[in-house]
């Protein structure tokens, strides 16, 4: 084995998930024995409902929290599938799960026997709107527009009366994802929508004086990845003088894409980078919370739960803070109410091999004569490890391990080998 120098410095900032009680720094087992176990306060980072997924997120800031309406995938097999469903949050760090909000159709005859996302709005007089895709395998036209109020957020009426269907121009089969914003340069709501044109994936925009009756205005974009795949989940927000329209590209890549503009009109510049986060993120959306711009979307299960397998539909709920640099561009960033929440420094308590570990402080260096194993004390939940490694000419191999045993070895293993 070369030589090694491994230098770790061990200022850790952890995010726990799932856990039970805050400064507690010690358990007992069923066996009365005393551990020495760092339990801290319950964040949920990735959350799920209990009995399903989260699919397609619909966020709503409504002044005080955030209201994030979601596609409920409860892969029950029925004929119906997809109602809305509600949680809440204030610091993405703890959210209530409200249960379904909108529910399906009951009737196969009816158009939203499953439903699609949408968007909430609130009027001038203080009532919410709901606007979601009715989506009916067996009609043609497959996809209408429908609409539901409600005073509360939480308990909805439908109006059908109000559904309507693609114009002529676009696909009947593909209307779907209404997005819905007042526009205050315009004084007219409007609705972006995703569709197709002449085998094209595009967004329409249609606009309303009343949130009622809705007319056809225009395609506001056309798809320029060199593609003709669906748009997606699209949003179109002003943040700080540019705006921003957003989507999820449906093939090849599953991919949330942005673009940048001046006016709500357009024209959409293409950034160098346009997308954020990776092709297991999907149907991401974004939306502002007090003076902070958050994305929020889901990261899909894989078959049997195996990381190797084709990502499901519908998945775990992911929120990113996004950062606005020079430009207009984006990238994002952890949650800073979770980082600040979470940030809990701890030191190695056991060092193996000892001999030929070298402490200094916050600092150990490892000369690589043997298997080395820092560690640290036990943790209830899940952690994030933050810190810096850094390696001499000779290393070029270092890892963590999870679940060690008596042996110090792992029962799960993050391996890196550099390639040079």
């Amino acid at each position: 084995m070369k030589k090694k120098s491994i230098f770790f410095i061990i200022s850790l900032a952890l995010l726990m998930v799932g856990c039970k009680n805050n400064n507690n720094d010690t358990a007992k087992d069923e066996n009365n024995i005393e551990k020495n176990y760092n339990i801290i306060e319950e964040v949920s980072v990735y959350p799920t409902p209990d009995d399903g997924f989260v699919g397609d997120p619909m966020p709503y800031f409504d002044g005080e929290k955030m209201n994030i309406f979601f596609l409920y995938d409860q892969r029950l097999g029925t004929q119906g599938y997809h109602p809305w469903a509600r949680y809440t949050t204030t610091d993405f760090c703890k959210y209530e799960f409200l249960g379904e909000v909108i529910p399906y159709g009951n009737d196969i005859k009816e158009q939203d026997i499953a439903l699609g996302t949408g968007s909430v709005i609130k009027d001038k007089n203080g009532l919410f709107h709901a606007f979601y895709t009715g989506h009916n395998d067996t009609y043609s036209p497959k996809e209408a527009i429908m609409h539901a109020t409600s005073t509360d957020l939480q308990n909805w009426d439908k109006h059908e009366e109000d559904t309507f269907y693609a114009d002529e121009e676009y696909s009947s089969d593909d209307f779907r994802d209404p997005y819905v914003f007042y526009n205050e340069n315009d004084e007219k709501y409007w609705m972006l929508v995703t569709t197709r044109k002449n085998n094209m994936g595009v967004i329409a925009l249609y606009k309303s004086v009343d949130l009622i009756q809705w007319e056809n205005e225009k395609v506001l974009f056309e798809n320029d990845m060199g593609s003709d795949s669906n748009l997606e989940c699209p949003t179109l927000i002003e943040w700080n003088g540019y705006w921003y329209l957003t989507f999820s590209d449906q093939w090849p890549d599953r991919m949330f894409h942005y673009r940048i503009a001046k006016s709500a009109e357009g024209p959409f510049e293409k950034p160098e980078v346009d997308y954020l986060d990776g092709n297991g993120f999907y149907a991401g959306r974004m939306e502002k919370m007090d003076n902070k711009m958050y994305l929020i979307g889901w990261n899909g299960t894989k078959d049997g739960h195996q990381d190797g397998n084709n990502y499901n539909w519908g998945g775990n709920l992911v929120s990113h803070q996004i950062i606005q640099g020079d430009n207009g561009l984006l990238s994002t960033m952890p949650i800073q109410s979770i980082n600040e929440k979470m940030n809990h420094n701890m030191n190695v308590t056991s060092l193996y091999n000892s001999e030929t570990i070298i402490k200094e402080d916050r600092t150990l260096h490892f000369s690589g004569k043997d298997y080395e194993v820092a560690s640290y004390p036990k943790i209830d939940g899940s952690t994030k490890i933050t810190g810096k490694i850094k390696l001499n000419d000779n290393t070029n191999i270092f890892g963590f391990a999870f679940n060690l045993g008596d042996n110090k070895f792992g029962t799960l293993n993050f391996v890196f080998e550099l390639i040079s």
